[in-house]
């Protein structure tokens, strides 16, 4: 592309984004002008093509909502939303289009959930990935880089942390492959709890408000179907 016809940094300040934003996009670019701008112009493009409505309602993946696999806990302590994933409420999608779809409706959801009246642009989003009483019908090394690769290229610095629990033993390759690729960054969040002294970390860091009993927490798990948010279909 000639240098001339690269998106500019300044062509991203425009009515409906604001510095928030355009700081997530710099920030996954380590701070390079011209590459955030390009990032910023694909997403831009990819949003309007893959969810023209601006939001991807429940009637499109019904299929994947019926497993209640998700769970919107509310906002930890530092005030970010908390989504649980129940790994072994999953299987591999048949139908990936739809499957994709289902990534962004919950990640839009789970990171509208942390809107204080509007959107600013920097809220982030903390998952918890829960392994236990998985088997191998329900690995889905696919649907995992799917995931990752979408919070990479389209939600940039919108993930806080991603502590994975209950990691069997046969998970262990799995996820080594799975995280080749992840950028640096992003595999910088995961955190894998192993012990003990990590779960109690790990309570102390989201809160017992917001973790069901099964995780040391008080709260009940809410499927992520009832939890209701008008204004992400303003």
């Amino acid at each position: 592309m000639d240098r001339n016809q690269e998106p500019k940094l300044t062509e991203m300040r425009n009515f409906k984004y604001g510095d928030p934003t355009l700081e997530r996009f710099l920030i996954a670019r380590s701070m390079d002008p011209n590459k955030a701008a390009k990032m910023f112009v694909s997403w831009q493009k990819w949003r309007a093509s893959f969810v023209p409505l601006g939001f991807i309602p429940d009637s499109e993946v019904i299929d994947q909502l019926e497993a209640k696999k998700i769970y919107l806990q509310g906002l930890c302590k530092d005030e970010i939303p908390v989504m649980i994933v129940k790994a072994s409420k999953h299987y591999p999608a048949k139908d990936q289009p739809q499957f994709k779809k289902f990534v962004v409706h919950l990640l839009d959801k789970v990171i509208a959930s942390g809107y204080k009246g509007k959107e600013i642009g920097n809220e982030k989003l903390i998952g918890v990935l829960d392994l236990n009483q998985i088997c191998y019908k329900n690995v889905d090394a696919r649907g995992l880089i799917t995931g990752f690769q979408f919070l990479q290229a389209y939600y940039p610095e919108r993930l806080a942390k991603l502590y994975i629990l209950n990691m069997p033993w046969f998970f262990v390759s799995i996820w080594k492959m799975v995280s080749r690729f992840l950028e640096k960054a992003t595999l910088e969040k995961v955190v894998i709890v192993t012990n003990e002294e990590e779960k109690k970390q790990f309570i102390r860091e989201v809160g017992e408000e917001v973790l069901p009993e099964e995780f040391g927490g008080n709260a009940k798990l809410i499927p992520i179907q009832d939890v209701i948010l008008p204004s992400l279909e303003d």
